[in-house]
């Protein structure tokens, strides 16, 4: 399955239609398509666009396929990102534009993405000592700049540092604010948060705590 943010609507890119799904697709806001063209895919992004509409399906047996489809009509940005955890088992959130959200940024040509998604990392936070662990999802959103209609493909990667107590927030990217935040303390920042955001660190803590770092 792949998920596509439009806002924090999501839309459902799947080979079967699991009991979570069946359920929103009784929802009169929730819009179903199983075929697959370009019209059909243009016509869900648009409808995905629509103020009625809160979440999207879109069936087919090769979702990789349906995939590069919506690549090929948005304008693709790949970038990379990280979840950063101390050894206090704490998870480094930034504060970009209003909302918490997780370092990350714009892939350089020929960069590798676990060297963006470090960079990045050091660029928004100012942390310097970083080990990277392992990857740890890709999400994908949209949203609408300089007339273009873009999908941002993110790489993210777990990260571990030592966990400095002083930041140094990158103004000039709209961070005013970094902070280590404890496990049961992150619900009250996900309130505040984006959709995908909030996919990647669940995702993470449930990582964390398999491998009982967490």
């Amino acid at each position: 399955m792949y998920k596509i943010y439009f806002d924090n609507k999501p839309l459902f890119l799947v080979r079967e239609i699991n009991k979570e799904l069946q359920e929103l697709m009784h929802r009169e806001k929730t819009v179903f398509i199983d075929d697959f063209n370009s019209h059909s895919v243009n016509a869900m992004i648009h409808k995905m666009e629509s103020a009625p509409i809160q979440t999207g399906i879109c069936l087919h047996e090769n979702i990789d396929a349906l995939l590069k489809a919506f690549k090929q009509q948005l304008q693709l940005i790949v970038a990379a990102g990280g979840l950063v955890y101390n050894p206090r088992k704490e998870i480094l959130l930034i504060h970009r534009r209003g909302k918490w959200d997780l370092p990350k940024g714009k892939l350089d040509d020929e960069e590798e993405l676990e060297i963006c998604a470090e960079r990045e990392i050091k660029e928004e936070t100012g942390l310097q000592e970083l080990h990277l662990e392992k990857p740890l999802a890709i999400t994908y959103h949209t949203y609408h700049q300089f007339g273009k209609h873009i999908l941002k493909e993110s790489h993210w990667y777990l990260f571990t540092s030592p966990g400095q107590a002083s930041f140094l927030p990158q103004l000039e990217e709209d961070i005013d604010k970094c902070e280590w935040v404890a496990a049961e303390q992150l619900p009250s920042y996900m309130e505040n948060t984006h959709a995908s955001v909030i996919d990647v660190v669940t995702q993470g803590l449930t990582v964390l705590r398999e491998s009982e770092n967490i």
